[in-house]
């Protein structure tokens, strides 16, 4: 399934995609708490940063451009900042936002989250919401219809993001999806309430565990559940396809008339599912809109959930990383990417504030010593790249007949190891190029470097990191045993 996926991505040609639904701005306050207010029993936040994002229908937007689809907006916002500010983030990303109808009566919907920051985590301590669920106004409806039918002549799949703001209510909806079904053109909606009618007749939902339990009349409990639950659902709305997220267990598809699928995710640890909602409706609507058959698109919409969930906060999750992760689960030597996907996966890493420890070596036999080395650089940070000679680098350092293994054998015994998180290989003599591309916050050395002087030292300490040099296990040297076998 994992070579399947690989090829499925490499084969998809972007999509023309319409996303409809409420917009928000997400606004974060960061800061830390240290005491407590002596006005009330309250923790105060002493503010030190804050910052905006797209949210809602915006953020599945967003999601789409980092993924490569060309796409239509159509929302509304209010004649306000956040609107403003809304709209200027969006057109900062890419996206055209003369489709968000401006309505002066209407707040844009604006969600602040306050945010307690220490050194290892992020913790949410408060929201607070400026909106309103009113309906549109008459004017305001009839723009919004008008440039959905139009943008319905020309788009491959349609989007419906319903945060339950007044958008998405009931005969817009209904109107609009059989407008969609007329043109030919398949719907995902990203359902909200507990009533599903006003979906009637879409191609697919994407109901979270709760929201599919309401509206199916039976608790999720097990898989078995689910299929019956993705049953009624079918049969009552007139659905083609429904994917129902099951947080921890994954998401489970099935189409009318065919048997469900289970697709499970790997164990992860969960900083904050923010969003992640909006990334697996992003891949979903891209893969089904490039043609991709419902179960491949489930599994990638499920990788691209994982991915975010790893994160703190609304992120947008491309195809490198998520063929990066399913490359992850092929063998040892997948673990084995090249610089410029190492790159932008670490940069998601620190996104999530996961810090990073680089070390590297030939890595010609694999020792006790090696293994020794590595487990103590992991315990670190929190992921470990190694850095991994060429052959023609392993050549120019220690000789003819070496390296004994070449570069894919090497990287695929370091990556049986569960220490070693990534892999990346350099042609040069020495790590100074990678270690500066891969920016580490710890740079790990075997003790007998204290006298020949670290690469990438100085780079690393300027930067605020560290080196830390760790006492090797005696008896161990690949060199000795290449010539105790030589010698044999």
């Amino acid at each position: 399934m994992s070579l399947d996926l690989l090829r499925v991505i490499d084969e998809m040609r972007p999509p023309r995609v319409l996303v409809v639904g409420d917009v928000i701005l997400d606004r974060y306050v960061i800061g830390d708490v240290s005491r407590i207010s002596p006005e009330a029993p309250i923790q105060v936040l002493r503010q030190n940063h804050a910052y905006n994002n797209p949210g809602g229908m915006a953020s599945v937007a967003c999601n789409l451009v980092r993924l490569g689809a060309e796409v239509v907006l159509a929302g509304v916002v209010g004649d306000d900042g956040a609107g403003k500010e809304l709209t200027a983030l969006l057109r900062d990303r890419g996206l055209d936002a003369a489709g968000l109808v401006v309505e002066k009566s209407r707040p844009t919907t604006l969600k602040t989250r306050y945010v307690a920051a220490s050194q290892h985590a992020r913790q949410q301590i408060l929201r607070v919401d400026q909106e309103t669920d009113a309906a549109l106004g008459t004017q305001t409806r009839a723009r919004l219809t008008d440039h959905v039918r139009e943008a319905l002549q020309d788009i491959d799949v349609c989007v419906f993001s319903d945060y339950d703001k007044g958008v998405i209510e009931d005969e817009f909806a209904r109107e609009m999806i059989k407008a969609a079904r007329d043109a030919g053109v398949p719907v995902l909606i990203d359902p909200k309430g507990s009533d599903f009618m006003k979906y009637a007749g879409a191609t697919a939902l994407t109901p979270n565990r709760a929201e599919a339990s309401t509206a199916g009349g039976r608790r999720i409990v097990s898989f078995e559940d689910a299929d019956a639950v993705a049953e009624t659902l079918l049969d009552s709305l007139d659905l083609e396809c429904i994917y129902i997220t099951l947080d921890r267990d994954g998401i489970y598809v099935k189409e009318r008339g065919g048997p469900g699928a289970a697709i499970k995710t790997d164990p992860r640890e969960v900083y904050d599912v923010t969003g992640a909602g909006d990334n697996v409706i992003s891949v979903l609507s891209f893969a089904l809109g490039a043609g991709t058959s419902s179960l491949s698109a489930a599994a990638l919409a499920n990788i691209a959930g994982g991915i975010a969930v790893e994160h703190f906060g609304v992120v947008t999750v491309g195809w490198d990383e998520i063929a990066a992760r399913i490359a992850l689960g092929t063998g040892g030597e997948s673990k084995l990417l090249s610089t410029t996907m190492l790159e932008q996966l670490l940069e998601s890493a620190r996104a999530g504030g996961r810090s990073i420890v680089f070390t590297n070596g030939c890595f010609d036999i694999l020792h006790p010593g090696h293994v020794d080395l590595l487990r103590r650089a992991r315990a670190e940070g929190d992921l470990l790249v190694v850095g991994l000679n060429s052959d023609e680098s392993v050549r120019r350092l220690k000789g003819a007949g070496r390296p004994v293994h070449d570069l894919t054998a090497r990287a695929s015994v370091l990556g049986g190891l569960a220490s070693v998180d990534y892999i990346a290989s350099f042609e040069e003599d020495t790590p100074e190029q990678i270690i500066e591309r891969i920016r580490p916050d710890v740079l790990v050395k075997g003790s007998d470097w204290t006298d020949k002087g670290v690469v990438g030292r100085e780079f690393v300490e300027a930067r605020g990191g560290k080196v830390v040099l760790l006492e090797l296990v005696p008896g161990h040297s690949t060199t000795n045993i290449v010539n105790k076998v030589r010698d044999v």
